[in-house]
């Protein structure tokens, strides 16, 4: 999964999050970047939402239920209108919207307030089961990390889901293989993961979660089966896009970044194409 994967878009996007970052100074970068493709391609063609509408009640929901990863969701959620670009430079900052975390009260089109790793996915399935409930078609979609599956509520909640068929529901597993000081393996090691979820009663998927042709086709056929949960097991990098910060547990969480270290990690994205995309749209 080399750098070339990444189109311009994608570069354009982790531009601005370096941007945002250099001027709030703060924010979790690895995983807004491990994330980036995935949500894309989400409310690109896979989500049926009304970003003008944001409680439109046959919306699919999604949950980042790792919630620190938001900048990755933020930038693809102002970009479909569901609040001003300008608010990006507010993220973290008193008079701002943003929060660190997603909050469900203060930000149009976030279904729940999440960052206390593994409650996401739990709220995931009592909103699948909902929609079963009231046999609704809309679809329950949740994106949960690799460090975040180390949390005994996650495989309570993926109980549940199996028990209570919830073939509307899919689950995306942010496999980055990194946490916030070293790797899965090191930490908890999660291996066989996909043979756990099977086990567990899921659907599995796997994909190359940065390659957008994959990532497309393997959303697009989800759900996966007309019984059972669904699960993609997304291999990404924590960081893709910048050697320095791929798979370096120092960039987990990043403050008061400078312009001299700011200006080697933009030149590694640098692409013509990216120019001006975001231009006009400054600090207040």
């Amino acid at each position: 999964m080399g750098r070339d994967v990444l189109d311009a878009r994608s570069r354009s996007y982790r531009r601005l999050i370096l941007d945002i970052l250099f001027k709030v100074k703060r924010g979790h970068i690895g995983s807004a970047f491990s994330i980036l493709e995935i949500v894309r391609v989400l409310y690109d063609e896979i989500l049926r939402y009304d970003s003008k509408n944001p409680k439109w009640e046959d919306r699919d929901r999604f949950i980042l239920s790792k919630g620190h990863g938001c900048l990755g969701l933020y930038v693809i959620m102002a970009e479909k209108g569901f609040f001003p670009k300008e608010e990006l430079f507010r993220f973290s900052t008193a008079s701002g919207i943003l929060g660190g975390h997603p909050e469900h009260i203060t930000v149009p089109g976030i279904e729940a307030s999440t960052g206390s790793l593994g409650h996401g996915f739990s709220i995931a399935v009592g909103m699948a089961l909902a929609a079963k409930i009231d046999r609704k078609s809309w679809r329950t979609f949740t994106l949960v990390g690799d460090g975040e599956c180390n949390e005994g509520s996650v495989w309570e909640a993926a109980l549940s889901a199996a028990k209570l068929k919830l073939s509307s529901l899919t689950v995306i597993v942010d496999y980055n293989k990194m946490q916030c000081y070293s790797s899965t393996a090191e930490v908890l090691n999660l291996e066989p993961l996909a043979d756990k979820w099977r086990s567990f009663g899921f659907e599995v998927r796997e994909m190359d979660g940065h390659n957008l042709a994959e990532v497309q086709k393997t959303l697009r056929a989800a759900p996966f089966s007309k019984t059972k949960p669904s699960v993609v097991i997304a291999h990404t990098v924590k960081g893709k896009g910048i050697p320095d910060i791929e798979n370096n547990p120092v960039w987990h969480h990043r403050a008061k970044t400078t312009e001299e270290e700011l200006k080697p990690l933009l030149a590694a994205l640098a692409d013509p194409a990216c120019a001006g995309e975001w231009e006009g749209v400054e600090s207040p």
